[in-house]
């Protein structure tokens, strides 16, 4: 077996799986979806570098890329009472490949989503808009599922790639809601919940009025 990417212990789990194929198909599959992000990536970076050598400014703040873990892959297969094959998990999980890109204000988030699905190789497979309308908690960003090829020795496969684009702020109030689910007892986080949620309109004032000022400054200076 070639030399595998994944950790000791994932690949421990996966051996001792129930998993219904070759070990060696699945972390080729794997690699697949890698290269997915990898793809995705580069296009966002490219449109960034063209942005700041066009109008001497970056729209992307950072870029965050993740493989979905071997374990959440397999729970996620096995909730919806399926085997788990690589065909149930190329045909029932989307966001094994996933990208989070940090913006600096709310218009850029639009306009990196203008220019990604403006590119031909890039299809767009979903759309939820959590900036305009918000969850219920108070999670605010802008999820597009997308498909790319990627381009092997023996043609062209496409992958999903989950893109998650947010502001600076909103990703910092999404890491903490994270840590709030799954760090803390139920009765604490009631009441953090109620106070994080506050935090999340404060957010949307935010942003909105720090875009308003960057437009005054861009206005000021044309």
């Amino acid at each position: 077996m070639k030399e595998s990417t994944v950790s000791a212990g994932e690949l421990e789990l996966l051996m001792n799986s129930s998993l219904e194929v070759d070990i060696q198909e699945f972390l080729d599959q794997m690699m697949i979806y890698r290269s997915g992000i990898k793809e995705i990536r580069t296009k966002l970076e490219v449109l960034d570098d063209e942005f700041q050598t066009k109008f001497a400014y970056n729209p992307i703040h950072h870029i965050e890329s993740r493989l979905k873990s071997i374990g959440s892959i397999m729970s996620k297969i096995r909730e919806k009472g399926l085997e788990v094959t690589i065909g149930n998990i190329k045909s029932n999980v989307t966001d094994i490949a996933g990208i989070r890109v940090i913006c600096n204000y709310l218009d850029d988030i639009y306009r990196i989503e203008d220019l990604l699905l403006a590119q031909s190789d890039v299809k767009l497979l979903r759309r939820r808009d959590y900036i305009k309308t918000p969850k219920q908690s108070g999670y605010q960003s802008l999820h597009l599922l997308v498909e790319v090829p990627i381009f092997l020795s023996e043609g062209a496969i496409p992958i999903p790639v989950e893109i998650q684009i947010r502001t600076i702020a909103m990703d910092f109030w999404a890491s903490l809601e994270h840590k709030l689910k799954y760090k803390t007892d139920n009765e604490v986080a009631e009441d953090l919940r109620y106070r994080l949620k506050i935090c999340a309109r404060a957010i949307q004032e935010l942003d909105t009025e720090m875009q308003n000022i960057n437009n005054a400054i861009a206005d000021r200076n044309s």
